[in-house]
């Protein structure tokens, strides 16, 4: 089940190994999803699809960053609506990537915990 919220392997491949280096990635990516997240609800509440659009795609590309498989799966589904203009889903869609987020974060302080 940890493989789907992040491949762990395939991220320290990405990053050479180096653990301080994934810590260091992964702390951003938290500190910018949150920011993100934010920005995400409001395109919504505004129905700005464009905007939705393009903060998904931001999200989707991190996710793959890090590896984070379900929640890039989510974003590249929220990246297309946003281009055909539909935005309906909301409530499940930020339902859904809230629920992903707070099971990586913890997986993210298992990881923590492993390497240091």
């Amino acid at each position: 089940m940890s493989d789907k919220i992040l491949d762990l392997n395939d991220f320290m491949e990405r990053v050479q190994n180096d653990k301080e280096l994934l810590l260091e990635l992964l702390d951003i990516f938290v500190r910018d999803f949150e920011e993100k997240r934010k920005e995400l609800e409001s395109a919504f509440n505004k129905n700005d699809a464009s905007t939705v659009e393009h903060v998904a795609h931001f999200l989707k590309g991190s996710c793959g960053n890090i590896s984070a498989g379900s929640l890039r799966q989510l974003f590249m589904e929220l990246e297309k609506k946003g281009r055909n203009c539909d935005l309906s889903g909301k409530e499940k869609y930020l339902s859904d990537i809230d629920r992903e987020f707070e099971q990586l974060v913890t997986y993210i302080g298992e990881i923590r915990g492993q390497l240091q």
